[in-house]
């Protein structure tokens, strides 16, 4: 059995270092623009119309005061900028170039800055207007409500990735700090099948998926196993969650380079409009998938024979295992599972935001928030508390909260239900001592 377990690790360890040594650097992420469109708005019979104004010149800078690109708009009004990736700019348009006798109105200025955040995809379009027609301003509840709609698709991300790292902590006791790296892993590999090797992600996604179990099964029987085995301790096993997270995020910046890169396939796609709320097909179908995933699960750990055996394990393994129940046996399915659930959030994560080396860190502590509101040890906990912060980060930005800074609030809950309620929403209280 030791041997068959050596193997599993040396060959998922292979699989990992032959994945980043055959990514080519040549093979760049799709171009990141920033297009900017000049109009001027006039009104002909009553009716509102919106001409394109040729000519403009407009430039793009860093936060440096670089210049990143800059020319001047064509016959429709448009002038496209190539940059470098994702990032902070400030988009300047040279208003002594506007046609004689207009004027910017000051609903947008000549000077704009733009956040690495409000790239929702490769393609951001700053809107310049000239003239005195009407324009539509977004009202606070039109905002709310697609706020919320963002924070929703975001939530159930983190409810993904949240349950396996939750089923981990209840059946082991161990805080796995390296549990973003297993969503990270799961991004990375579908950048590499899809965009890479040019595998579609109907294809290479259920691949990623199960690659992602071995690699959360590979990671317990190679490290965390042997440690219990040993009865070294939980404080000892986390030292080493987070040495493995430092050691992992290091090798993926090493092997794929620090640049946000873009999944190639449902890469541009124009938003569903429902009234105020704007959703991508793309985005539409991941939100689908993922509730009807998490609601699976939620219901095999409920009423399937593995899920009951799966609470036993949670909570007492020394009694689970004197009805016969093989809790090592449990242990490593829960590890499958988690890295699976890992690597889907991963896949979902890079068609919504790009993938990078730093993704799953990102969403870590977002993720242990989500599992300490909803009660540690809880995989129904982890789906409901993944849920809430996911809303609660998007729409705390309609209160003054800067978008750089939207996580610090989810945070700071933590710190709150921590002192308020320890056990969280669905947890249990224990006596200690």
């Amino acid at each position: 059995m030791t041997i068959r377990i050596r193997h599993l690790v040396a060959a998922i360890l292979a699989f990992v270092t032959i994945a980043g040594a055959l990514w080519s650097p040549a093979a760049a992420a799709a171009d990141t623009t920033i297009k900017v469109q000049v109009k001027d708005q006039v009104v002909e019979n009553g009716v509102s119309k919106k001409v394109p104004v040729p000519g403009v010149a407009a430039k793009v800078t860093d936060p440096s005061g670089a210049v990143i690109g800059e020319g001047v708009t064509d016959d429709k009004g448009v002038l496209v900028i190539k940059l470098p990736g994702r990032g902070d700019y400030t988009v300047t348009l040279d208003e002594s170039t506007l046609p004689e006798g207009q004027a910017l109105t000051a609903q947008t200025p000549a000077v704009r800055d733009v956040k690495a955040d409000d790239f929702k995809t490769n393609n951001l379009t700053i809107n310049y207007f000239t003239g005195k027609a009407d324009r539509q301003t977004t009202g606070f509840f039109s905002k709310l409500a697609q706020r919320t709609l963002d924070g929703v698709r975001l939530g159930l991300i983190i409810a993904m990735c949240s349950v396996g790292l939750s089923l981990i902590f209840g059946t082991t006791g161990l805080t796995n700090f390296a549990h973003g790296e297993m969503v990270t892993f799961g991004g990375l590999l579908a950048y590499l099948l899809n965009t890479s090797w040019g595998i579609s992600l109907w294809i290479s996604g259920p691949i990623v998926i199960f690659c992602g179990g071995l690699f959360g099964l590979g990671m317990d029987a190679g490290v965390f196993a042997p440690l219990r085995k040993k009865g070294i301790g939980l404080v000892s096993q986390l030292v080493v969650t987070v040495g493995i997270s430092i050691f992992l995020r290091n090798l993926f910046l090493k092997q794929f380079g620090g640049r946000i890169k873009r999944l190639a396939d449902f890469n541009k796609q124009t938003g569903l409009e429902w009234g105020p709320l704007s959703i991508t097909p793309r985005d539409l179908t991941t939100a689908i998938m993922s509730l009807v995933v998490l609601v699976v699960v939620a219901l095999a750990i409920q009423r399937s024979r593995l899920g009951k055996a799966t609470r036993a394990v949670s909570d007492n393994p020394d009694l689970a295992s004197s009805t016969g129940i093989d809790a090592q046996k449990i242990i490593r399915i829960v590890w499958f599972i988690g890295g699976a659930l890992a690597a889907m959030g991963g896949i979902f994560r890079g068609l919504d935001e790009g993938v990078g080396p730093d993704m799953g860190a990102d969403l870590l502590f977002l993720m242990f928030a989500g599992i300490t509101l909803g009660g540690l040890g809880s995989a129904f906990g982890a789906l409901l508390g993944g849920f809430v912060v996911g809303v609660f980060v998007e729409v705390c930005t309609l209160f003054g909260v800067p978008t750089e800074l939207k996580k610090v609030p989810a945070l700071v809950a933590l710190v709150v239900i921590l002192l308020v309620r320890p056990q969280g929403i669905l947890g249990r209280r224990e006596r200690v001592g």
